[in-house]
């Protein structure tokens, strides 16, 4: 694990203006999720020069109990 190597996945840049996104340090698979305000968003971006990861992220198989994130338990009705 490179923990030198840093990585953002955008989830959504909400209408209230803050940016909902995963960070990660190391292993993109192992991650934070995180809300900033845009430009404050922008600034966290550039100071840890990350890596931005395009696309969702792969699921983990839901039998594990694993297979969700806050924002998906925010925007879905269980």
């Amino acid at each position: 694990m490179d923990l030198s190597r840093k990585f953002v996945r955008l989830v959504e840049r909400r209408e209230d203006g803050l940016v909902e996104f995963e960070f990660s340090i190391g292993d993109p698979e192992l991650y934070a999720e995180m809300l900033l305000p845009a430009d404050a968003y922008e600034d966290f971006c550039r100071i840890n020069a990350v890596t931005v990861l395009e696309g969702e992220r792969e699921e983990v198989e839901q039998d594990s109990g694993l297979g969700w994130s806050l924002h998906e338990a925010n925007t879905r009705r269980y």
